[in-house]
């Protein structure tokens, strides 16, 4: 179960994760949408929707910076494991506090709304479980085994056992002693970057880049005092036939 969990499962969920990508985009271009139902309702969903996103990118950076970047290199630029432990507790609680309360207002907007409900489907339902677990899985295995103070160091287990499934040789030996919360947590997250490619939250992976390199659209207001038909110009004179 040890090589399962930490050494297969991996791989699996990220085997799914490209397959997905790559089906998708050859398969389904149209589908690959956030499938939007601003046109329903949109008052409850600008207030919902940047609380989400905000809070899960916050979320995402965190998990970057405790699981890939090493204790010793924050050694080295003076951030002691102390402060490091206040940054991730309170840090990483109010990202996924904010990014639950957005969740939360984004299914109630869906159940109250007639039309968003009857837009939502047993994908979209199963997608929102799956997210909502992960993320209040993480919050719960944070802070039942954590102090004030000081708290279960992961950077010294789960970390390098994250680090060293790039490098094909697995450390299942790592996360043996590691406390259940975290590792459901790590399960439920493999699971969600499995069924990723499969929901709407493939959109997460058609960031407009290329906007930051096509020339710019020029607009210019109208002149009033030419409202109506365009004069004619040299070159579209009118003959005489």
């Amino acid at each position: 179960m040890k090589t399962l969990l930490w050494g297969v499962l991996p791989y699996l969920a990220f085997v799914l994760l490209v397959a997905g990508i790559v089906w998708r985009y050859r398969y389904d271009k149209f589908g690959w949408t956030t499938r939007s139902s601003q046109v329903y309702e949109s008052r409850l969903l600008n207030i919902a929707s940047p609380m989400f996103h905000y809070g899960i990118l916050f979320v995402l950076v965190g998990h970057l910076m405790g699981l890939f970047v090493p204790e010793s290199w924050t050694d080295k630029v003076g951030l002691t494991e102390s402060a490091y432990h206040k940054l991730s507790l309170w840090g990483g609680t109010a990202a996924g506090a904010l990014a639950v309360l957005g969740i939360l207002m984004l299914l109630y907007r869906r159940r109250t709304n007639a039309p968003v409900f009857r837009a939502t489907t047993v994908n979209d339902k199963v997608m929102y479980l799956v997210l909502l677990g992960a993320i209040v899985m993480g919050m719960w295995a944070k802070l039942t085994n954590s102090g004030l103070e000081e708290g279960y160091n992961y950077r010294e287990s789960i970390a390098p056992w994250s680090r060293s499934l790039f490098t094909l040789q697995p450390d299942v030996d790592r996360m043996v002693g590691v406390p259940l919360t975290f590792q459901i947590h790590a399960v439920i997250g493999m699971l969600l970057f499995a069924l990723l490619p499969f929901t709407r939250l493939i959109h997460m992976f058609s960031a407009p880049v290329q906007y930051l390199f096509r020339p710019y659209v020029v607009y210019r207001s109208r002149d009033p005092k030419r409202v109506g038909a365009r004069p004619d110009r040299r070159g579209w004179e009118r003959t005489g036939s």
